[in-house]
């Protein structure tokens, strides 16, 4: 390894249009390729945001067709947010995890824990009552984004599903990896060696939040317009993972 140079590339699509219910993103991300002066090789890896699948998949709600149960006005009471939203983060969680004056952290249907269900209202047009879930199943959806790859040009690629999260003890968000194809979710080091020889024991690499986290660096999370990166020269095993496989087990867990 002595002297090696080793480099990957990380390209923010350009030209992605505003996406809307039905859109096909396939066909909107082989487009934006198209603008580029790449083609998409087998190996490469699509971080796409779960902003524009949720749209895709028409996971936008009007709040004014919500009715706040009694636990989500109690709750609003308690948090001083909006009754209707914590209808929907009640509806999108397994249980609630933390609540304090404006902050309501839960466990996720889809099993990992974050603010408010992932539920967002950044750039979601149609005005203030419009708000946007998050895919109803990132992995399927990753999985159907890397068939259509494969079928339309024959490029073998990864995909993540990615969203933002807040981490325990740490201040500002970080990209994750909520839906996942074609790479694996985890890379298991234990059994390799350091430089000195002494074998690893417990390393395991959560490597496709750091591919979601580094594809973010570029993409953004505002006004950027840029919600897909190509990243290119990533050497990962033909491993077909799931974002699933990083969420730990209730009984390994020593904050809940």
């Amino acid at each position: 390894m002595d002297g090696q140079t080793v480099s990957f590339t990380l390209t923010a699509l350009p030209g992605m249009p505003l996406v809307q219910t039905g859109d096909n993103l396939v066909t909107l991300i082989l487009e934006a390729v198209q603008r580029t002066d790449l083609t998409l090789q087998t190996g490469d890896v699509l971080v796409v945001t779960s902003k524009i699948v949720s749209k895709a998949e028409g996971r936008i709600v009007d709040l004014q067709t919500v009715t706040p149960s009694a636990e989500a006005l109690q709750l609003a009471e308690e948090t001083h947010k909006d009754s209707r939203v914590v209808e929907l983060i009640l509806q999108e969680s397994q249980s609630i995890s933390r609540k304090a004056p404006h902050v309501l952290i839960v466990q996720h249907r889809l099993g990992f824990i974050s603010a408010n269900a992932g539920i967002d209202q950044s750039n979601v047009g149609g005005g203030q009552d419009r708000v946007l879930l998050l895919p109803k199943d990132p992995d399927a959806s990753a999985q159907a984004i890397r068939a259509g790859i494969c079928d339309e040009n024959g490029a073998d690629i990864g995909v993540v599903i990615s969203d933002s999260h807040g981490r325990p003890f740490r201040l500002g968000t970080v990209g994750v990896a909520i839906g996942v194809a074609g790479l694996p979710s985890l890379l298991d080091l234990r059994g390799q060696h350091d430089l000195f020889g002494r074998e690893l024991q417990i390393s395991m690499q959560g490597y496709a939040d750091m591919v979601a986290s580094s594809a973010q660096l570029i993409g953004g999370e505002g006004a950027e317009g840029l919600p897909v990166v190509l990243i290119r020269g990533l050497n990962f095993p033909p491993v077909d993972g799931a974002a699933h496989d990083v969420y730990r087990a209730p009984e390994q867990d020593l904050y809940r």
